[in-house]
């Protein structure tokens, strides 16, 4: 039998290969990053933190929409979503909710 002993890759020189990566690489986001909105209740105008805003992506242009809370009057904000609003909240960290039709 052959008695090879072994030893850490570190202390040999020899580096391991790196591991392959899977599933959703993640993008690290600036914390300061804010999003400017506004109220159509008060007619308040503000900025909002990314976990202040929900995104909600659905089959059609009714069904996608993102909220906040208004933090001047307390009201729930409901707006429409386009393909560049969509790009700039997921890409600000704001949490997507996908709605999924019935078939």
């Amino acid at each position: 039998m052959n008695r090879t002993p072994l030893f850490p890759a570190a202390a040999s020189g020899i580096r391991p290969a790196p591991l392959p990566v899977t599933g959703p690489v993640t993008v690290p986001v600036p914390a300061a990053v804010r999003f400017r909105a506004a109220c159509p209740d008060c007619r308040g105008r503000f900025e909002l933190a990314a976990a202040a805003l929900r995104l909600a992506i659905g089959a059609t242009s009714r069904t996608t929409f993102y909220t906040f809370t208004c933090p001047e009057c307390g009201a729930s904000v409901r707006k429409p979503a386009g393909e560049r609003i969509i790009e700039l909240l997921t890409g600000g960290g704001v949490r997507t909710l996908r709605l999924h039709t019935a078939l």
